[in-house]
């Protein structure tokens, strides 16, 4: 079952259960991957990677609201961009832990050969498409330049 399949099962469940902020969130999934489906050049379905980084953006643009909402102190739209992305975030690998995620980089770093931080270009390269949806790009770039200094 594909993840488009299993998000529209989510949806019919939700909407059975009358849970209406997951639905949004389910909903909003669902548009993204028909969007994406229907862009030109797209082929008729996603490969499971264009919906990992489908979901993650997805996760990405909640969690910024949220913050931008809690600087204009609207708390009840930031709960609502969190919970969202709480929703989103069930469809995404299970996360590394900042212990797990150095214990990797460091792998990456002596597989590249990388000395200084002049060589994180490298290190990125590598780290993103082998980390992808384990841990987010902010997070992986600023342990690297901590590993490389």
């Amino acid at each position: 079952m594909s993840l488009f399949d299993k998000i529209n099962e989510e949806i019919k469940n939700a909407m059975l259960s009358k849970e209406k902020e997951k639905l949004e969130a389910l909903r909003a999934i669902k548009a993204a991957f028909l969007l994406a489906k229907t862009e030109k050049g797209a082929t008729e379905t996603l490969s499971a990677d264009q919906e990992l980084k489908i979901i993650q953006k997805l996760v990405k643009q909640r969690k910024e609201s949220a913050e931008i909402y809690k600087s204009q102190n609207r708390q009840d739209l930031a709960d609502k961009e969190l919970f969202e992305a709480s929703v989103i975030e069930q469809y995404l690998p299970k996360q590394l832990s900042q212990e797990e995620l150095e214990t990797e980089l460091k792998k990456i770093i002596e597989k590249v050969g990388a000395k200084s931080a002049a060589d994180m270009g490298k290190v990125m390269g590598v780290a993103t498409k082998e980390l992808a949806g384990k841990s987010d790009g902010k997070t992986i770039s600023e342990m690297v330049k901590k590993l490389l200094s």
